[in-house]
């Protein structure tokens, strides 16, 4: 009996959030340490198809730098990040490119199995992500210019859900390696999406990098700029901040860091009382 009380007392909480939540977009980006775990992939693609058929508009953006990490070690070539970002020549251009298909291609397939009614892109299709070569000595690394959200509104309007890989093409039509966390962030603001959530492998936003209970549940968008500027974000946090705090800039109303690690963490973002991340706002 307490069993079945909990979980009528679950969707009592969940209830006014998906009131509220109904027919509104969000962003979700996941990592790809997270969709390199069977058991957690599962869990995220079990959430996602949740959201579609409560009347929330779930857009994917997946990573995959660990996979493509593995990838080039086994082929031994030299793995090189500077500032977050993945130093990338065109060999490791197509590395990349293979890697990433595979995943969207799977993650695809498992939303299908779901029940989900889902297509795989990458930001080179349509050419709906245009960018340009960041200067210095990144390579083939581009950050974002513009963002042609005509085939997402077509896939919405079908009732897909995207599932979009980081790659975007130049004026000349080279491929680019995009940082998954812009992509999102950019995809976000683009179609004026109400949440952007990075799921991740850690449960947020510290005011201390080193001591795990100075968490911060919410954080203003001029406090995050703080930390970043103070060197409190480090590593691959760095990118995710920034295009947090662009997107907040650009029209998203919230934006989400939180546990991907932790089962069925985006479901406890979005509709419990309390959440488990942390919340960056204007």
């Amino acid at each position: 009996m307490e069993e079945k009380h909990l979980r009528t007392t679950v969707l009592l909480e969940a209830l006014p959030y998906i009131r509220k939540f109904y027919g509104q977009t969000m962003v979700i980006k996941c990592g790809g340490k997270l969709l390199d775990n069977e058991r957690l992939k599962e869990n995220f693609a079990q959430d996602i198809v949740l959201l579609k058929f409560v009347g929330i508009k779930p857009v994917v953006i997946h990573g995959g730098g660990p996979q493509v990490t593995q990838l080039m070690e086994r082929l031994g070539k030299k793995v090189e990040f500077e500032g977050g970002l993945r130093k990338t020549d065109k060999e490791t251009l197509d590395i990349a490119e293979m890697v990433l298909g595979k995943i969207n291609k799977d993650l695809v397939n498992l939303l299908h199995r779901l029940g989900g009614k889902a297509v795989g892109l990458s930001g080179k299709d349509g050419h709906m992500i245009k960018a340009k070569k960041i200067p210095g000595e990144l390579g083939l690394v581009g950050e974002i210019e513009k963002v042609d959200t005509g085939l997402l509104e077509i896939l919405e309007k079908e009732g897909f859900i995207p599932v979009i890989s980081p790659l975007g093409v130049d004026e000349d039509g080279q491929t680019l390696n995009i940082n998954a966390d812009e992509v999102a962030g950019k995809i976000a603001a683009s179609i004026k999406a109400l949440k952007l959530i990075y799921l991740t492998d850690i449960p947020g936003i510290f005011a201390d990098p080193s001591n795990p209970s100075t968490l911060i549940s919410t954080l203003n968008s001029q406090d995050a700029e703080k930390l970043l500027e103070e060197g409190k974000i480090k590593g691959g946090m760095i990118p995710k901040v920034k295009a947090s705090l662009r997107a907040l800039k650009e029209g998203v109303e919230k934006v989400h860091i939180i546990n991907g690690l932790l089962p069925h963490s985006l479901l406890l973002e979005i509709f419990t009382d309390k959440g488990i991340g942390t919340e960056i706002v204007h």
